[in-house]
């Protein structure tokens, strides 16, 4: 069973599917291991570093050749799979809704698509989680992005020439990221809220020394939506959350936003309007941007000024910390495959509740129900 882990192709990636680490555990299994050469330069992972964890080095066709297993971070160009063995699984996060022709072409080639971010949230997957562990590294970057764009102190400081006021920070959505957001800008000293439509995220958001800003006394979301994401709100939850968030926002100095529904453009959270409330020199993080985006006016892979205030739409955030992140991405997909490892046939072999989740193509033919309906 040969495992071809391969460089990223898209613009500003840095992360890579797999480290000498995951490679060392690939090995021990009975796997071979190929790995292109340069794939983890920008996770700055050496290529000698593979090849002391026991994989062989090559160039792209020679990394494919034959492999029955290829590990991406986004998911490959199907015509730059050539080689590949007939039915070879790609496992990578593939992007189903967004790159849906990229998705009928892994089935046209015959390729078994299993896309990880529709990896189900159960207990026993937890170890599988790319959304998880990105999320994560996301909401702690966040807040080093917007101290880096804010110009001023986050904590408060008392001195001889007088007191610093600490930063206001306001989290929108408090999912992994939005509550790794919240624990960060605490550590930093700043004075932090949160909000989210889920109503039991409230004693999260305390557990973590926050403030909750709940809307009361109209119906929107008790529960969690599906896989641990919120579905959409009413429109009179709509309405008085943004009564209530209009009020708050003003005064923030910092707003972190990081709603997404999946499948559908990320909810708009926040107006023109209410980014004109806020004061000058204040900064908002939306990591929603690249699908579709939680601010008003925000831009994808930009930082723009509106009504004076900086609105930061960062790309790939996760991937702007890529040594974390591959290792994390990394132990993610080995910790996938060796879970159904199968000794006596040397390969994975997929369960149908976990298998019936994650697979896109198969046979010639797109299968997943999500991507039928």
């Amino acid at each position: 069973m040969k495992i071809a882990l391969l460089k990223e192709q898209a613009a500003g990636e840095n992360r890579v599917a797999g480290t000498p680490e995951t490679v060392k555990k690939f090995i021990a299994l009975g796997a071979t291991v190929a790995v292109e050469a340069g794939a983890g330069a920008g996770a700055t992972i050496a290529d000698a570093q593979y090849a002391d964890a026991g994989a062989t080095l090559g160039s792209r066709a020679e990394t494919l050749a034959g492999a029955a297993i290829v590990l991406g971070v986004q998911g490959p160009d199907p015509a730059s799979l050539a080689g590949a063995a007939p039915g070879a699984w790609i496992v990578a996060s593939l992007n189903p809704f967004g790159e849906r022709a990229r998705v009928d072409g892994y089935a046209a080639a015959g390729y078994e698509a299993l896309a990880m971010e529709f990896m189900p949230r159960i207990t026993r997957a937890q170890s599988m989680d790319i959304l998880s562990s990105q999320s994560n590294l996301a909401g702690y970057k966040a807040v080093l992005d917007a101290a880096a764009e804010y110009g001023r102190a986050f904590p408060m400081m008392m001195t001889a020439a007088g007191t610093v006021s600490a930063a206001r920070v306001f989290v929108m959505g408090v999912g992994v990221a939005g509550l790794q957001a919240i624990a960060t800008a605490r550590r930093l000293g700043a004075q932090v809220s949160a909000t989210d439509v889920r109503s039991a995220t409230k004693e999260q958001i305390q557990s973590l020394g926050a403030k909750p800003i709940f809307v009361e006394n109209v119906k929107g979301i008790e529960g969690e939506g599906a896989g641990g994401y919120a579905g959409e709100m009413s429109p009179e939850y709509q309405a008085a959350q943004a009564e209530l968030v209009s009020a708050h926002i003003a005064k923030q100095d910092i707003v972190i936003t990081t709603a997404l529904i999946p499948g559908r453009p990320a909810p708009r959270l926040i107006s023109d309007a209410q980014i004109a409330s806020m004061r000058p020199g204040s900064v908002i993080i939306d990591l929603a941007v690249e699908s579709g985006g939680n601010v008003e006016g925000a831009v994808a892979g930009e930082v723009v000024t509106v009504h004076g205030v900086k609105i930061v739409g960062h790309r790939n955030v996760a991937g702007r910390l890529a040594a974390d992140a591959s290792a994390l991405f990394g132990r993610n997909l080995f910790n996938f495959l060796s879970a159904f490892w199968d000794k006596e046939a040397g390969k994975p072999v997929l369960d149908e509740e976990i298998g019936d989740a994650i697979r896109l193509t198969q046979g010639g033919k797109v299968v997943n129900a999500r991507l039928l309906g």
